[in-house]
C-alpha cells in the first residue's frame, strides 16, 4: 500500500470503461472497505452496480477518488471539510478533473512515442 504522501507515484490508469473495486483499490492506493463507505459518504462517487451487486467504477470516479484521497490523506481535510470543498468547488473541480485527464493523456502519448522509437 502506498504511504499518504507518495500520491504522485499511483499508478497510470489504464484506458478502460469500467473498472471493478479491486483495480481501483490499486490504483488510487485505499482498500476495498475504505472505497464502499467514501461511497456513502460522498455523492459524487458513484459507481455502476451490476449483478450481485458489483461495482464498476468509470474513470471520472477513479479521478474523483483520487481527489478525494489527496484531500484527506495529504492536505489534512476531515471527511466534513472533503465534503464541502467538493462541493463547493463546482468548476474548479471540473477544471482540475480535466487537468489530470490531459496530465494522463499527455503521459500515455509519451510512452507510445517511446514505444515507437
Amino acid at each position: 500500500m502506498l504511504e499518504p504522501s507518495n500520491n504522485n507515484e499511483l499508478p497510470v490508469i489504464p484506458a478502460k470503461c469500467y473498472f471493478s473495486i479491486g483495480e481501483v483499490s490499486e490504483l488510487c492506493g485505499v482498500k476495498p472497505h475504505v472505497l464502499r463507505y467514501w461511497e456513502q459518504e460522498f455523492t459524487e462517487i458513484n459507481p455502476v452496480k451490476r449483478r450481485g451487486n458489483r461495482r464498476y467504477y468509470q474513470r471520472h470516479d477513479v479521478l474523483i477518488i483520487r481527489q478525494i484521497r489527496a484531500l484527506l490523506y495529504e492536505q489534512g481535510y476531515t471527511i466534513g471539510g472533503a465534503k464541502a470543498h467538493l462541493s463547493g468547488a463546482g468548476s474548479k473541480n471540473d477544471a482540475t478533473i480535466t487537468k489530470q485527464l490531459i496530465h494522463q493523456m499527455i503521459g500515455e502519448l509519451e510512452d507510445i512515442l517511446e514505444l515507437l522509437r
